[in-house]
């Protein structure tokens, strides 16, 4: 009798102790009863069964599990950026084993071991199965001990703690675990997405439970460095309901969900919803998914646009400053999602603008020096246009001439714009030339090609001229920077390059008689030179000569600078004639002396 009473009063414990948890407990899609808000569902007599067997004696360890353990061999994550060893297998009956019996999709829910196979309906949905292939989700059961890195928060590796002040978010036996984000008994913590979630992950605080963007280690670039101040933290724009965009109501609730997915993330490597511009496209394609709508950038990609990475040239975050060998312009390679903040005022030349914060460069020194981050605009365009090898000429950009003066790499900036050329336009330094400028304006104009707009200042930058051809800095309704154009060499305005059929020959595309508006073909040089000015021969007496015979600026003029010294070409005022347009006077080189005002050459059947 008294043995009895004893399991009475054990079975009343019990259950008072379950109902207290079923208080606090709120199952949802793992609840599989009939009926039950799960899209799979059982007869089992209750809903703890399918999982747990509370009598039976299991060789499958705790906490009294239940259901068949997948024996699956999973390929975990890596990246190219992920610096930690390789992660072990998840070991049989540990906490993340328990949840990928159902969730690697190996074994149907059902299969328990107490009680055999349950009959059930239903499917799971496939964005709560993982597979195999965990290359995709986050990382998880690491490898100990557990190594630091420069975005996590100090005390993870050194105490094993997180910076979760409630403690919701923790280490399980010193591990990333699914159950350190996760918690299997309560489906709607966060109740906008509501995945079972250990605590409200909005504004990334589940995220930040780990890693810190705020921290600072000598020598280290933390890579989340500048975030509580980016615009993708702080945009209020809301968002469709796509899955694609997150699952919160707009930019900065959703914060790192909005590029990232945890599981089954598109993009693998370091969990991107899109693989590189892919994944801006989401946003920044002129589509409805944000409200205010964006500036389209990817339209301006269908004109002549930077190039896109093929399958053989993606972009990589562990890649050099200077990109060898790798044509390619994607979103990462100029901004920094993680730190770039709205352009809302433009700053003078040569700082880096607000949109650009944070993005790597090379110094423009040697060319090969890295700059991080970049400090002028100039030093994040010559990881491609400085010193890199492997660089081309691609017909999509129109006739690129051919400078008679020029130091090995037609296509290496640095030499065309250094202090050391003999004359440039002023982009890697102030303008220095003592000669007097007639023609130059006080404002640059805007795209309409009158009204005034920034002040000249003694310093331009390359999206000065590289720019879209709609972009707002100067009057347009597009976005700012080399994106694209529908103008050649992806310039903002039009400029008309001639080209002859061989040196000295005739010249094919002449514009007499020129149109000197904005839609004439000058129209790029005029936004800072006025050509009434230039055709009033108040720098040259033959300039009007050659402009109203309809022969281009680029017969005579580089656009960027001296590529080197020569010593029949002086090379002031930009002197430096095409030499696919230009040939020579019989055995004389092709020459010009701006002391004595002098030339030697052949130009359209005519000799000089």
């Amino acid at each position: 009798m008294n043995h009895l009473r004893l399991a009475w009063v054990v079975f009343l414990f019990a259950a008072s102790g379950l109902a207290a948890q079923q208080i606090g407990d709120s199952l949802g899609a793992h609840d599989f009863s009939q009926p039950g808000p799960s899209p799979v569902r059982g007869n089992l007599s209750a809903s703890c069964l399918y999982c747990h067997a509370p009598h039976a004696s299991l060789s499958q360890g705790t906490p009294l599990w239940n259901q068949t353990l997948s024996m699956q061999t999973y390929t975990m994550y890596g990246s190219s950026t992920y610096t930690a060893e390789p992660s072990p297998q998840p070991p049989l009956a540990g906490s993340s084993s328990l949840c990928l019996s159902c969730h690697d999709g190996t074994v149907a829910p059902g299969q328990t071991v107490a009680y055999g196979k349950f009959s059930m309906t239903g499917v799971m949905n496939m964005a709560d199965t993982f597979g195999s292939d965990l290359r995709s989700s986050h990382p998880f059961n690491l490898a100990l001990p557990l190594q630091d890195a420069p975005d996590l928060v100090a005390t993870l590796a050194t105490e094993g703690k997180t910076a979760d002040a409630t403690s919701a978010v923790k280490l399980n036996n010193g591990n990333i675990q699914c159950d350190t984000c996760h918690d299997a008994h309560m489906q709607s913590r966060d109740i906008v997405s509501p995945n079972f979630l250990v605590m409200d992950s909005s504004r990334g605080q589940l995220c930040f439970a780990c890693h810190d963007p705020n921290r600072i280690t000598t020598g280290q670039n933390n890579s989340l460095s500048g975030w509580s101040t980016s615009i993708h933290a702080i945009a209020g724009n809301t968002v469709g309901s796509t899955p694609s965009v997150g699952p919160y109501p707009d930019v900065a609730t959703n914060s790192c969900s909005s590029c990232h997915q945890v599981h089954n993330a598109p993009g693998a490597q370091r969990l991107l919803r899109g693989v590189n511009e892919q994944d801006c496209s989401n946003c920044h394609n002129g589509g409805n998914n944000v409200a205010p709508q964006l500036l389209n950038v990817y339209g301006e990609f269908n004109k002549i646009g930077h190039p896109f990475p093929s399958t053989k040239n993606a972009h990589d975050p562990s890649e050099s400053n200077v990109l060898n060998n790798n044509r390619h312009a994607t979103c990462a390679d100029c901004h920094n999602s993680h730190a770039a903040k709205q352009t809302a005022t433009f700053t003078i030349p040569p700082g880096i603008r607000p949109s650009q914060t944070a993005v790597l460069g090379v110094s423009s020194t040697d060319g090969i020096t890295a700059v991080s981050p970049a400090v002028n605009g100039y030093e994040n365009c010559l990881r491609c246009h400085g010193t890199s090898a492997g660089k081309a000429v691609n017909p999509i950009y129109g006739y690129l001439p051919a400078r008679v003066v020029f130091s090995g790499d037609l296509l290496n900036v640095i030499p065309q714009f250094a202090l050391t050329s003999t004359s440039s336009h002023p982009v890697l330094h102030p303008r220095t030339s003592a000669l007097p400028q007639p023609s130059l304006r006080t404002n640059m104009l805007q795209l309409d090609g009158i009204a005034p707009g920034r002040a000249m200042g003694t310093q331009t930058l390359c999206i000065d001229c590289h720019n879209s051809d709609d972009n707002r800095e100067f009057g347009g309704a597009g976005p700012n920077g080399p994106h694209g154009s529908r103008w050649t060499h992806i310039l903002e305005r039009r400029y008309e390059i001639s080209s002859a059929s061989a040196p000295g020959a005739l010249i094919g595309n002449l514009f007499p008689t020129p149109d000197l508006s904005v839609s004439g073909p000058y129209a790029m040089c005029a936004k800072c030179h006025d050509l009434n000015s230039v055709v009033s021969n108040t720098s040259f007496t033959e300039h009007a000569r050659h402009i109203n015979d309809g022969f281009s600026c680029s017969i005579c003029h580089t656009s960027h600078g001296m590529g080197g010294i020569s010593a029949s070409i002086t090379g002031e005022r930009l002197v430096n004639f095409d030499a696919n347009v230009v040939g020579m006077n019989g055995t004389n080189p092709i020459s010009y002396n701006h002391a004595t005002n002098t030339c030697s050459l052949v130009c359209h059947q005519h000799t000089h």
